[in-house]
């Protein structure tokens, strides 16, 4: 696993496309991204990507992706690992990201990291198809 930062949009860029589909960020839109204050990230060669940003005390998870043939072999597990213990170490106490309600498998992958509910976005990825915002305390 490495850690990312704008020389990387392209390859994040490609992960994401294969992880997500139609729904993958540009690599012109992830570039943009690593461009904020806070904004870090990993990739690891198997085939998956993580982009986070921190901002006072607070971590906030963007996305994480893997590409389907690295599926269910701990790689996100790593993947967000990773993530918590660099958003700890940026001094953030509280962690928060946005998942599908339909997604059992991130949602899995979440709770199991300790991560509970928060509150529910409505239509937040279209017409009845909500988003469930999640918290974990401590980040780490």
């Amino acid at each position: 696993m490495i850690p990312a930062a704008a020389p990387h949009a392209q390859a994040i860029g490609l992960l994401h496309a294969a992880a997500f589909g139609p729904e993958a960020w540009s690599e012109a839109s992830i570039a943009t991204l690593f461009a904020s204050p806070g904004v870090f990230g990993f990739i690891d060669e198997a085939g998956g990507c993580v982009i986070a940003r921190t901002v006072a005390d607070e971590a906030e998870i963007l996305t994480i992706g893997v590409i389907p043939a690295a599926r269910r072999r701990g790689l996100g597990w790593q993947l967000l690992g990773a993530a918590l213990h660099e958003a700890g170490r940026r001094g953030a106490s509280a962690v928060f990201l946005e998942v599908a309600a339909d997604n059992a498998a991130a949602r899995a992958l979440y709770a199991r990291a300790g991560f509970a509910e928060a509150g529910r976005r409505r239509d937040y990825y279209g017409a009845g198809q909500d988003a469930l915002l999640l918290r974990r305390t401590p980040c780490e």
